[in-house]
Formats: C-alpha cells, sequence, structure tokens
C-alpha cells in the first residue's frame, strides 16, 4: 500500500534538506502505516518554546537547519501515537534511506529519550 503527502506536509517540508524530503516521498510509497509531517524547519524561538515547555531538551536540534523532521501517524482521519505505529514507520524510511544512500537516524533507536516520530540526517555525513 502506498500513500500521499498532503499538502500541509509538503508545506512542513519547506526549508528542509532535499535529501531528507527525497526520503520522506520514497517512505510514503513503502510504509504501511500512513504518517503526516508535523514539524520540519524550526526556528530558533520555536526551538526554545518546545524546550521551555519540556517538549524538547536541546537548543541544538537538527530541525534549526532543516536537517529533521517529525512525524505522526494518520489512522482513520486522526493522529495516533501508539509506540508500535512508529517502528513501522521507521522501517519505510529507512529502507528510503538505504535505497538513496542517505545517513539517517531515528529517534526511537536512541538509547535515553527515545522519539519514535523523529528522523534526522547524521551529523557525520550532513554537518
Amino acid at each position: 500500500m502506498s500513500f500521499r503527502l498532503s499538502q500541509r506536509s509538503r508545506e512542513r517540508l519547506k526549508g528542509v534538506h532535499p535529501d531528507l524530503v527525497a526520503v520522506v516521498e520514497a517512505a510514503t510509497l513503502l510504509t504501511p502505516v500512513d504518517f503526516m509531517i508535523t514539524e520540519g524547519l524550526r526556528t530558533p524561538a520555536r526551538q526554545a518554546e518546545l524546550v521551555r515547555t519540556g517538549a524538547s531538551r536541546t537548543l541544538n536540534s537538527r530541525h534549526l537547519t532543516g536537517h529533521a523532521v517529525d512525524v505522526a501517524a494518520w489512522i482513520d482521519g486522526g493522529v495516533r501515537w501508539d509506540w508500535p505505529l512508529y517502528p513501522r514507520i521507521a522501517e519505510a524510511f529507512k529502507a528510503a534511506a538505504k535505497d538513496r544512500d542517505v545517513a539517517l537516524i531515528w529517534g526511537g533507536d536512541w538509547p535515553r529519550l527515545r522519539d519514535g516520530p523523529h528522523f534526522e540526517l547524521d551529523r557525520r555525513a550532513y554537518p
């Protein structure tokens, strides 16, 4: 099954690195779970707000440079945050990244503070 990015998701990809956009677009064709983009490029003010509210723990986010996106599972017309959905989305992202030789990191693989909706370009390949 393949899905399409909504216009809203496409708007949220503005300013995101083209390699990551290509991975997102390819992942929509591979994923068994539909998803939407919730955030891409962030301003420093937005990042500071997220830190202030506890939604983020860093002022040095990859979102600030367009090297990260956050997704949300989209099931039956609504957002779902159930953890088992996100590894399934991540499999599609990882396959799409591998097919394009893009170094991708999934926040769900982090040993601490796992972040299932978060995908970013690896700093070693994309400083």
